[in-house]
């Protein structure tokens, strides 16, 4: 793991606002952390394998890990997040009817994070490209500080959604596979890497 400053804040205060207290209301099941707020989960039929089918999804994802994906393969990492995304997406969807569930605020918890994260890759390669080099592969022609700025932000988000996958698996009840225990992120949150609410209720 590079240990690069946050390029950026996370800003999660509006799916945070509202849900402490609908989630603080539950005392039995299984304890889930985000930063700035922990609950109880005692999860459904459905919430269980819809969980299970992510972590399934998700297990060999290789842009999740700075050792299996390379530094110069910049676009293959963006084109891995897209399908990530959709992944997520398509998890909501199986969850329509249960919008209000923990899993699907732990679905929209990456979303929310990849949303920013290529809001952020988008900004840096408009700021550092000519119209010309725009059309381009963006590994070829980001300068180093550019470049930098991706790697933190990069590492940021990986840490973000190995997280994230830790809590879906308490909710699945299944031992997190080899890729999302890699000591490089561990369970505790970044929390230098967020907004922090002033309120969350």
């Amino acid at each position: 793991m590079r240990d690069l400053p946050p390029p950026f804040l996370f800003d999660v205060r509006s799916l945070l606002k509202g849900w402490r207290r609908k989630l603080n209301s539950r005392v039995d099941g299984v304890s889930i952390s985000l930063p700035f707020i922990s609950f109880k989960v005692s999860p459904t039929d459905l919430e269980q394998r819809v969980a299970r089918e992510l972590i399934i999804r998700m297990a060999n994802r290789r842009v999740l890990s700075a050792w299996e994906c390379c530094d110069t393969c910049i676009d293959q990492a963006l084109e891995s997040l897209q399908s990530i995304r959709s992944t997520l997406e398509e998890k909501q969807v199986d969850l329509a009817q249960a919008m209000d569930s923990p899993l699907y605020l732990l679905l929209e918890f990456q979303l929310e994070a990849i949303r920013q994260f290529l809001t952020f890759e988008q900004h840096l390669n408009v700021k550092s490209a000519t119209p010309k080099i725009l059309l381009a592969s963006h590994d070829a022609h980001r300068p180093p500080d550019t470049r930098e700025a991706y790697f933190a932000a990069l590492e940021m988000l990986r840490g973000h959604l190995h997280r994230c996958l830790i809590q879906v698996a308490k909710i699945a009840d299944v031992t997190p596979p080899k890729l999302m225990q890699n000591i490089e992120y561990g369970e505790a949150w970044q929390l230098e890497a967020y907004e922090k609410p002033l309120m969350l209720d």
